[in-house]
């Protein structure tokens, strides 16, 4: 993989007359939303009419096939981010980005120190690659979720954004499935029959980033092939955070007349320095300080699927697809040691232990069984355990392996016979997912040294011999607080539905439909230390969807609708519920009770439409809408007392995300333009005690929510707004800004500490065309170079490495700073028209 990363990197930095694909043209007005993620992806010959607007005379209105449904029928929102969007943000590698840029209502937050591997939040509802974080996003590649299977993480950086041809964001539809809570995110990538030719890019820029990508798309005949390779390398911008990354994508395509194919490939590896959070007192003095290292993600994925669709009559057409996906995630951590010497009250004093803080004896345990079950031991290491040594700041290097082989499929059948001489559309279908995981994890005792580093060798260059030191596979001896963990399981999603949609009259359209989701989550401990993980837990909840979609006129439409979502807890929520056993997150798993699935409902309100020949021939669209989710049994995750470093996870009775959303986007010929705002109302409905040990306005570890406490890291007001212009023919320029009021720490869902800033960013892109075929880009994030954090969390203040003292409990993570990136782009056959692809929909 490194020779693999190397070339791709080496050729696009050299090879000066390689080339690139010129990008699909895709007409100005968008027709066809995918209602379910079933054959959305590679069917470049769907075709949709006009989304306001009625197919011009003497023409034949185009075929819809599967879920696909004009806009204007949509009871719910729809954002939808296109290649060309994502080529404004050509330098970031990420995808993300240009979501955090375009998409109302969707906020970042980087609690890992790299723009890969940020937390995407939208509607208050999160899709992070982060272990232990709970995911309100249901995510679709090419109609395969991609939810992970142990934690449902989401991995956008497996994903080459070359590759992408658009990104659709649907709220309110449970069809989607699992984790659809706040909406599903539907990528589908692109292929050889919607994009052709032969394109190269380079580019360079701060951090010492070098980065490029190849595409290359052919038709022959009734076959098509694409692939899509990019490769990064970085330092980062704080200490200790490089970046390095490897995708690649293919796609072997066969259209008939009434029958389409495609079979996939997909091989991603990743490499991330995430130095995490860093205490507040140490980066007044550095930006770029972090806290212990290492702190390091290395990611690999394999995947291959086959999609199709086939035509059975005028009406009829089935759609499947069946996928085989590999995946594994190694986390290496330096951290903090929970240790002391053994209590006074036990038979080990002089010894190391674990601190027993937050941990009570048991029913009828003596204080000496209680205090010596704390005693450290490892692997090959019995008591009397390790000698304590005094004025040593002990830290552990914990190491976690994630595994997961995934299998499945879908089938889908659609028909759009007329209902009673109305016009009707649906849809009925099932997926099958199954996984097998495998979960790894130990610590092993180690030092925090003046640099921060923690290391292992018992023979320290700063402290001299320290006995115990380098010992793994740490545990208490009553595997109480840390313990290796070994856990197998296997999980089994399954899911059938059906969806109508029924024209009652040419204006006025009723879409209903319901979503059964079932799943079966099987662990087993093979420790021994936690034999209650072993269990088979069941989830199974019917989720309804109904919506009324207007439209008063071609150029306007009203939609309402009404909709259910659950998601099921995942393996490592259901193995790690106990506070008297809690998870070093996401690095042990431990005995749990049982917790309950989530369920939501929610409500939807809205208007879209638009403006033709506005000010010199443009086209104005907007949008106004409202929404609101009730959800009970959620699930988040808290510190435990006395040792916040280990967490759990807990079912609250209630919480809710309501808001609005107003959107308007101006386009001719050569000048875009677009705003929009979004209020995100996230709010505890309970009255309940929670654990925040770090908080430093906690009773004893405890805060206290009552109803209308907000959601902590979830921005209320949220402002995006940018243009793009053709200053002189071949050069274009744009700038775009992102604005958010204040959001609360992490931690403190009880809102009484003050919060992390308001603040925006504003980047600028530019591009120059020298001739048809090179084109030089530039790109420059947080061009103020403003200084601010989107995430925030609490800490245990003191002597850290037993020098550096800091007394401020705060602990955030910088954004980037100014960065610069510049670049290349060389495109063969520029002569090269690409053949004709569905209709995008516009971005709401």
């Amino acid at each position: 993989m490194r020779a693999l990363r190397s070339g791709l990197v080496a050729s696009v930095a050299l090879l000066p007359g390689s080339a690139f694909a010129q990008e699909a043209v895709s007409l100005d007005e968008i027709s066809v939303v995918a209602t379910t993620p079933v054959g959305a992806a590679g069917s470049g010959a769907r075709r949709g009419a006009p989304s306001f607007g009625a197919v011009p005379s003497g023409v034949a209105a185009p075929r819809l096939r599967g879920g696909d449904q004009p806009l204007f029928k949509i009871p719910s929102t729809v954002e939808t981010v296109t290649a060309a969007d994502l080529d404004v943000d050509r330098g970031t590698f990420n995808a993300v980005a240009t979501l955090a840029r375009r998409v109302p209502g969707l906020n970042l937050s980087d609690s890992q120190g790299s723009a890969g591997r940020v937390d995407i939040t939208y509607r208050g509802f999160t899709a992070s690659p982060v272990q232990g974080v709970p995911q309100g996003l249901a995510v679709y590649q090419n109609g395969v979720r991609i939810n992970e299977a142990f934690g449902d993480v989401v991995n956008f950086d497996l994903i080459p954004p070359v590759a992408i041809q658009r990104i659709d964001v649907v709220t309110g539809n449970p069809i989607f499935g699992l984790n659809a809570l706040g909406g599903a995110v539907n990528i589908q990538m692109k292929n050889g029959f919607t994009w052709q030719g032969t394109e190269i890019s380079a580019l360079g820029g701060s951090d010492g980033r070098i980065a490029g990508s190849l595409q290359y798309g052919k038709m022959v005949g009734p076959w098509s092939f694409y692939f899509a390779g990019d490769g990064l390398n970085d330092r980062g911008w704080r200490f200790e955070s490089p970046s390095t990354i490897g995708r690649i994508y293919t796609d072997i395509g066969y259209r008939s007349q009434d029958s389409e194919f495609h079979l996939i490939g997909q091989f991603a590896r990743t490499f991330f320095g995430a130095a995490a959070a860093a205490p507040v007192d140490f980066t007044r003095v550095d930006d770029r300080a972090i806290f212990t290292y290492p702190q390091t993600t290395t990611q690999q994925v394999g995947t291959l699927q086959m999609t199709g669709r086939v035509d059975v009559s005028p009406s009829w057409d089935l759609a499947g697809n069946a996928y085989f996906r590999r995946f594994s995630n190694q986390y290496v951590d330096g951290n903090d040691g929970n240790f002391e010497n053994c209590s006074t009250r036990s038979s080990f004093r002089g010894r190391l232990c674990f601190e027993d803080d937050g941990f009570s004896p048991s029913a009828g345990q003596s204080q000496l069984a209680f205090r010596d079950q704390f005693l450290i031991l490892g692997r090959g290491l019995n008591a009397p355990g390790i000698p304590f040594t005094g004025g040593v700041p002990y830290g552990t290097l914990d190491v976690t392996k994630t595994e997961a082989t995934g299998y499945g499929g879908s089938l889908q059948a659609a028909n759009r016979d007329r209902v009673l001489d109305h016009g009707n559309s649906f849809v009925v279908g099932g997926s099958i997912d199954v996984a097998d995981y495998s979960f790894k994890s130990s610590s092993t005792l180690g030092v925090i040294n003046p640099d921060l580093s923690v290391t292992t060798d018992p023979n320290n260059p700063f402290y001299g011999t320290i006995p115990g030191l380098g010992t793994q596979q740490i545990r208490t001896a009553g595997a109480l607080g840390i313990a290796p963990s070994q856990v197998i399981g296997s999980n089994l999603y399954m899911g059938l539905y059906a969806s109508d949609t029924f024209d009652v009259t040419d204006q006025l359209s009723l879409t209903a439909g319901a979503r059964l989701n079932f799943a079966r989550i099987s662990t087993q401990d093979l420790t021994g230390f936690s034999p209650d993980v072993t269990g088979t837990h069941y989830f199974t909840k019917v989720n309804p969807v109904a919506g009324l979609t207007y439209r008063f006129t071609p150029e306007l439409s009203l939609y309402g609708g009404y909709s259910e979502s659950n998601r099921a807890p995942t393996p490592l929520e259901l193995a790690c519920a106990n506070p008297d056993r809690p998870c070093l997150l996401p690095n042990s798993l431990v005995a749990d009770p049982p917790l309950k699935q989530v369920t939501a409902q929610t409500y939807e309100v809205g208007v879209r439409g638009l403006v033709p020949n506005v000010y010199e021939g443009g086209l104005l669209s907007y949008k106004l809408g409202a929404f609101r989710t009730d959800l009970t049994n959620d699930i988040i995750q808290l510190a435990t007392p006395g040792n916040a470093a280990r967490g759990y996870y807990v079912n609250v009775p209630a919480t809710r995300r309501q808001g609005i959303e107003v959107a308007a986007e101006y386009t001719r010929g050569d000048l875009s333009l677009y705003a929009n705002y979004a209020l995100i109302d996230a709010t505890y409905r309970f009255n309940g005690t929670l654990s925040s040990p770090n908080n430093p306005l906690s009773d004893d570890g405890a805060i206290f929510v009552t109803p209308g406490k907000k959601v902590p890291l979830v921005p209320e007001h949220q402002i995006k707004a940018g243009f793009d212009y053709l200053l002189l023919p071949g050069w274009r320029l744009g700038l775009n800004v992102q604005a958010f009021s204040s959001s609360f720490y992490r931690g403190d869902d009880s809102n009484l500490n003050r919060k992390l800033p308001a603040y925006y960013v504003l980047n600028l892109n530019t591009s120059y065309q020298v001739n048809k075929n090179l084109e030089v880009f530039g790109l420059i994030t947080n061009l103020t170079n403003n200084r601010y954090t989107t995430f925030g969390t609490f800490f245990e203040p003191g002597l850290v490495a037993g020098r550096y003292p800091v007394n401020d409990p705060r602990t955030t993570t910088l954004a980037q700073p100014l960065s610069i990136y510049g670049g290349v782009r060389y495109v063969f056959d520029a002569d090269v028209v690409p053949a004709p692809v569905e209709p995008l929909v516009r971005k709401f």
